[in-house]
């Protein structure tokens, strides 16, 4: 059954007109056939909103309360609950209302509620602090997260005095106090500007997750987000406060600034910026109400884009670059220029600062995906390669002509090229140019070239260098890039199987994070009031606050998933999203589990202590009152009892007696069972030495015993399987008609199948697995034979000392119960001493 949808009225304070609007609604889809029922809804004596109550179908309540097993029993399209962060009257099926919501749901109903903003658990201390007031009525941020459509309520806050004064909301009387206290201006702008804060986060929440979804990377100016690229050089200042102008004249937009570290090798380190000033940096950003982010990636400007794009920011903020003339001059387009190239839709602003051009003053890399070996490499085979390669070709009697010259040469180039990249190729190449020219080209040791076809070769010669170099490098960057993604498919592959298997604890998904990444630690963080609690880790030395962490991935409101050891590559954060969101859904599932665990011991103990009761009340009564009944009457001076009335009565107290006693062992023997309290102490014995003791209460004409003399010893606890045999046997007795039940045993593959047979009525197949359940009577036996203990107590002993209990039908009618227990270990030397 698919899960209902929830729709919620978001208000910033009573009187605003949730309820008035959630019943407005009702009215509507009423008139529009709609088929719905109002669960609750409380008009708080508001006669316009009571008004909209008259000819809506309203369930009952039950005690005060909602009647939830009503409303799911009639089964509407719709339900209308007010005030979902109720908290229900004592002896409520559920503590809050929400909990009754998500009954709702998932019954496959539609439900459209009510909550104001100081009802939200993460706004409660903020909520305190501006009114004075603390709300005892909460609602988890996540349950209202979830809903699939919230419309806020909104009303200024004159426009809500004006209503409280009018007495729309309040009765007279309260209306003085209310104006003086709670609903004061400020109080009533305070929470306004939380509401709409709040809505607006969850509205950025749904534009990301609808993007996402139809995988659009185009920006959408929905609202201005300004992002400011820092360097940690001394211009970092200037830029984020020329960042901050602009987002506040943007109308309050989004200040986001992020540092892209490039790798110089592993393990990562930053290859420029100065940490003290990023720390400093960050601080200023995060003290404008700004969000601080640091990603690596081999290509600057690659990085940076994607980054922008998946922030879907709207304009991009950086510095002229310091380097000098003839270091652009040189090195070619700078981060800036490549950026506003490759922007697209996203606004680039290139700001002036009074380190331009004035140096770096640190070393910079060049931009490639190769490392400083493989680049080394290149450059030292570019420079020493095409000299060698002249030196073997002009050996005397080695000359092979132009034309094989031409491609050993290029050869080599291409073979530099995948070394170390195009620009080392391509000195390799006007190296070999020059050489070829020289030694090799008539007339020889001169520039000149005395053939038009040998210039013309020379030049192809080139062209075709080049153009190679570059097919080969650009093929080795696909070649990363492609690996980069099927290393990302694969992870998410892994991830999507381990959802499907239900693979979803979380040690071991945040020790697959750890792996995935190369990091020292990552931990899941939650945040209560103004604490951080470790919820799960893995690795050494786990943060305990977002702030120790390199990585930081914010899931919700109150969880951040935490990573320390390195920075990560911005391609690596859409992976890592999909972690840190599987490693809440598997806390989600780990607290259900263990409220679900929680709820099923609560009901066996309900159940176990209903039937407890059923049992002291009339089984253990029965055989009481027989027994005071056959006392009164042996005591009493009226009647002067026979010596046949007096052994009759004799007979019934010993009988009451011993089944007051069965019934009282079988309780206290559930009692150990259910509390672990049994502790058996096994031995080697045989099946004989059991027996005996285990049929003193069974007459000898009702059982026939045939247990072969060889059988081996079994390792068991005598007490407790005598306990389990004699409950086992009684009840066979009691069940298995006229004739005798019968005991056999034999040995199979190292254990001893005791067989315990009767001849009765037999169990059903859908029944044998229940009537080894506690207090589980079936057929129509009469109460006073028993709790329905027995089996229960003796499958638990059986397992108990290492055996098993279960039922079999018997051929031609019946039931057979089968212990299996274990034999005593033998030495292999005494059965061939025996043989």
């Amino acid at each position: 059954m698919p899960r209902g949808r929830l729709k919620i009225y978001f208000g910033s304070a009573p009187g605003v007109g949730k309820t008035y609007a959630m019943l407005g609604e009702a009215a509507r889809r009423r008139e529009r056939g709609t088929d719905l029922v109002v669960g609750f809804a409380d008009p708080h004596g508001r006669p316009r909103t009571a008004a909209l109550l008259d000819g809506l179908e309203t369930v009952p309540p039950r005690h005060g309360e909602m009647d939830v097993d009503a409303v799911i029993a009639r089964a509407p399209q719709v339900a209308f609950v007010d005030e979902i962060a109720h908290t229900n009257a004592p002896g409520a099926r559920n503590d809050k209302r929400w909990q009754d919501v998500e009954e709702i749901l998932a019954a496959g109903i539609d439900v459209v509620s009510t909550v104001n903003v100081e009802h939200l658990e993460s706004l409660a201390d903020v909520v305190e602090r501006i009114t004075g007031v603390r709300r005892r009525e909460t609602v988890p941020d996540e349950v209202v997260r979830r809903a699939d459509q919230i419309e806020l309520v909104d009303m200024s806050p004159e426009s809500l005095r004006r209503r409280l004064a009018h007495g729309d909301v309040y009765p007279s009387e309260r209306v003085d106090a209310a104006l003086a206290d709670y609903f004061r201006v400020g109080n009533l702008t305070a929470l306004r500007e939380l509401a709409l804060l709040w809505v607006a986060d969850r509205v950025d929440d749904a534009l990301a997750r609808y993007r996402d979804e139809k995988g659009i990377t185009r920006t959408w100016e929905a609202r201005e987000r300004i992002v400011v690229a820092l360097t940690g050089g001394p211009e970092g200042d200037t830029l984020i406060r020329r960042a901050a102008r602009i987002a506040a004249r943007a109308g309050r937009g989004d200040l986001v600034a992020v540092h892209v570290a490039r790798l110089t090798g592993r393990p990562a380190r930053l290859a420029d910026g100065s940490p003290e000033a990023l720390a400093r940096q960050r601080a200023l950003v995060e003290g404008m109400g700004g969000s601080y982010h640091q990603v690596t990636g081999d290509d600057v400007p690659g990085a940076l884009i994607e980054f922008a794009q998946a922030v879907n920011a709207t304009q991009i903020v950086l510095g002229s670059s310091r380097r000098s003339r003839w270091h652009q001059y040189l090195s070619g387009p700078g981060v800036g220029a490549t950026v506003a190239g490759r922007s697209g839709d996203v606004d680039v602003h290139i700001v002036t600062h009074d380190y331009a051009g004035k140096g770096r003053g640190l070393a910079t890399v060049a931009r490639t995906s190769l490392g400083h070996r493989r680049l080394t490499a290149g450059w030292l085979l570019a420079l020493c390669g095409p000299p060698v390669l002249t030196g073997v070709l002009s050996i005397p009697g080695a000359r092979l002509g132009l034309p094989t010259e031409l491609l050993f040469f290029l050869a080599l180039t291409v073979g530099v090229a995948l070394v170390g990249g195009l620009w080392p190729a391509v000195v390799a190449a006007v190296a070999g140019f020059l050489l070829l020219n020289w030694y090799f080209t008539p007339p020889l040791h001169t520039l000149t070239v005395a053939e038009l076809e040998n210039g013309f070769a020379l030049l192809v010669f080139v062209a075709v260098a080049v153009a190679v170099a570059t097919v080969v490098d650009l093929a080795a960057r696909r070649s990363s890039q492609a690996a980069r993604a099927r290393s990302e498919a694969t992870t998410l592959s892994l991830l999507a199987t381990s959802v499907l298997r239900g693979e979803d604890a979380l040690p071991e998904l945040l020790e697959r994070v750890r792996e995935t990444f190369g990091l020292a630690s990552v931990s899941l963080l939650e945040r209560t009031g103004d604490t951080w609690e470790r919820i799960a880790s893995a690795g050494a030395d786990p943060c305990g606050r977002p702030d120790d962490a390199d990585v930081r991935v914010q899931v919700s409101d109150t969880l951040t998933l935490a990573l320390r050891g390195r920075v990560l590559p911005a391609a690596d954060r859409r992976v890592l999203a999909a972690f840190a969101y599987q490693a809440a859904a598997a806390l989600d599932r780990q607290r259900l589990a263990e409220q679900a665990r929680q709820a099923r011991s609560l009901a066996e103990g309900n159940k176990i202590r209903t039937a407890l009761l059923a049992a002291v009340s009339h089984d253990l009564r029965t055989p009481l009152a027989s027994i005071k009944a056959s006392v009164g009457s042996l005591r009493s001076d009226e009647v002067q009892w026979d010596p046949a009335d007096e052994a009759e009565l004799l007979a019934t107290i010993e009988e009451s007696a011993d089944r007051l006693d069965r019934l009282v062992a079988n309780l206290l023997d559930m009692s150990r069972l259910q509390t672990g309290a049994v502790n058996p102490l096994t031995r080697p014995m045989s099946i004989d030495e059991v027996l005996a003791p285990s049929l003193a209460n069974v007459p000898g004409d009702q059982v026939k015993i045939e247990v072969p003399e060889d059988l081996p010893p079994v390792l068991t606890d005598p007490g407790l399987l005598e306990r389990a045999l004699a409950n086992v046997v009684e009840n066979a007795v009691r069940h298995g008609g006229d004739e005798p039940v019968r005991i056999s045993a034999s040995e199979h593959g190292g254990v001893v199948e005791l067989r315990v047979t009767d001849r009765g009525p037999g169990v059903p197949d859908s029944a044998k697995i229940q009537m080894f359940e506690p207090f589980q009577r079936l057929g129509d036996r009469p109460r006073g034979d028993g709790v329905g203990l027995g089996l229960a107590v003796a499958r638990g002993f059986a397992e108990a000392i290492g055996g098993d209990l279960h039922a079999e039908d018997t051929p031609g009618g019946g039931l057979t119960m089968i212990f299996t227990l274990p034999v005593e270990a033998r030495d292999p030397q005494e059965g061939r001493d025996r043989a």
